[in-house]
């Protein structure tokens, strides 16, 4: 177990443990130092105000265990409990888990929250899991999903578990599964997306996703479950991770998700608005990986949440 200590000048004193073997300094501050700015973190170490062993280091040196990393006082900007949404308490997240063991936790994310804060959002998931949560150590997102998609979430316990499920989502090793409602009918039973997506920053600094040939590789598996009704229930698998694929691939061969507000076709939207529907209807439904520690395959499934299924009880 990591050990952190304090003098009476607030120098903070940790002790690596096995789990932080081979992580870079600078990422482990990042990780430690929650609320400190990244320029900060780099000026402290330039400065020889980071210690390991009582010597200097280099941001890229790599800890070992039993390391002792000295950190000078600094004012960390937390996230306290009065932040943490109403939404988001012990029996809330209690009533969301879907999985969970010593190195890993799986959540059924709901639609409306982010996985963790940044700019507008001060906490996301990630956030109110580590105040409610203050005996597990180590909580780390695994992945991500975007504000308004539901549905499965992987948090790392330890961070072997981390390095491990992340090489198998950089490899694509990890099956995943969405469900979601698009617009029109679609005419072919199943079908691959093959068309590479562009990521570009407008002026305000907003991310402008397309489908270009400039961009990168990205497939989308789309098989239909039902239709009826002007919608098209479709159930999608990634074959590669870029950002907004299902959304925009959808957009792409004329069929956007309903309730999506930045690719979506607004009269289509409003017309689901008033039958009820009040968000996207993209839902992350089953992840199929093979568990970091015992590389038995495993998947963790997760069924609609009721809002997205009495839609599409009425719809269909």
């Amino acid at each position: 177990m990591t050990t952190v200590q304090k003098n009476k000048n607030n120098v903070t004193y940790i002790q690596i443990d096995a789990d932080r073997d081979g992580q870079r300094i600078d990422n482990f501050l990042l990780n430690v130092l929650k609320g400190v700015p990244k320029q900060h973190i780099y000026r402290i170490l330039r400065r020889g105000e980071v210690r390991v062993n009582s010597k200097r280091i280099k941001p890229f040196y790599r800890l070992q265990t039993a390391d002792s990393v000295r950190i000078p006082p600094i004012h960390i900007a937390t996230i306290q409990s009065s932040t943490v949404p109403n939404e988001i308490d012990h029996d809330w997240l209690e009533s969301r888990i879907l999985y969970e063991d010593q190195a890993l936790l799986a959540l059924n994310k709901p639609a409306g929250i982010p996985v963790h804060g940044g700019t507008g959002q001060q906490c996301g998931v990630i956030e109110a899991l580590r105040v409610i949560r203050q005996q597990d150590r180590f909580l780390e997102l695994v992945h991500r999903l975007d504000l308004e998609t539901s549905g499965c979430l992987l948090i790392a316990k330890k961070r072997s578990a981390l390095r491990g499920l992340h090489d198998q989502f950089r490899s694509s090793q990890v099956k995943k599964i969405y469900q979601a409602l698009l617009a029109g009918q679609v005419q072919q039973d199943e079908q691959v997306i093959d068309a590479p997506i562009r990521v570009d920053r407008t002026q305000t600094g907003a991310r402008k996703v397309t489908v270009s040939d400039l961009g990168k590789q990205a497939l989308t598996g789309i098989r239909c479950l039902h239709t009826g009704a002007g919608f098209t229930h479709v159930e999608c698998q990634l074959f590669s991770g870029r950002t907004h694929q299902i959304r925009v691939h959808c957009q792409s061969i004329g069929h956007p998700i309903i309730g999506d507000q930045r690719y979506g076709n607004a009269v289509v939207n409003r017309k689901a608005m008033q039958q009820g529907l009040k968000r996207q209807f993209l839902h992350a439904s089953c992840l199929t990986f093979k568990h970091p520690v015992s590389q038995e395959s495993m998947s963790v499934e997760c069924v609609l949440d009721s809002d997205l299924q009495s839609f599409l009880d009425r719809v269909l």
